[in-house]
């Protein structure tokens, strides 16, 4: 399944690529980005972030794992960090869906979210990196009840 997912990200990638290029897009050290699509480490998850304003963004996950997946969408507030180019804070609010299953069976879950974390957009490149902690708090069945302050993780994207 893994394999399956980074070959949809790898097409993607390479779409936005072209499409990119169809449009001479270039970057250069005072660009932000509007859009970015990639991958999220631990566990493994899609990651689409879209900026609807200067200093806020949506960010959707889609988290596939072999016990389970769970669709997260998070509010982002994002502000510069002035030392450095390209990089900012962001923390928010979320909530996420959740299906699990074990070997007594299968279950699912809702849950609120919260996110802080950092987010750099490389100078020059279509690349966006990005370390955070996304802690929550989930309601279900028999799986996933209560805190749990271990989701979150280090995401690649392209910028576009």
């Amino acid at each position: 399944m893994r394999k399956g997912i980074f070959l949809i990200v790898v097409v993607l990638l390479i779409t936005a690529t072209s499409v990119s290029a169809q449009k001479g897009n270039s970057f250069n050290a005072s660009d932000s980005y509007t859009t970015a699509l990639g991958v999220k480490f631990y566990p493994g998850a899609i990651t689409v972030k879209h900026f609807i304003r200067d200093n806020v963004a949506l960010e959707g996950l889609g988290y596939f794992w072999d016990r389970g997946a769970r669709i997260t969408g998070l509010y982002e507030i994002h502000g510069n960090i002035n030392d450095v180019a390209g990089l900012k804070w962001y923390i928010g609010p979320g909530a996420h869906l959740g299906f699990y299953n074990t070997k007594y069976g299968g279950g699912s879950s809702i849950g609120v979210d919260g996110v802080l974390g950092l987010d750099y957009k490389i100078s020059g490149a279509p690349i966006v990196l990005s370390l955070d902690w996304q802690p929550s708090f989930e309601f279900g069945n028999n799986y996933g009840n209560g805190f749990s302050g271990n989701w979150g993780g280090f995401a690649i994207r392209y910028a576009f």
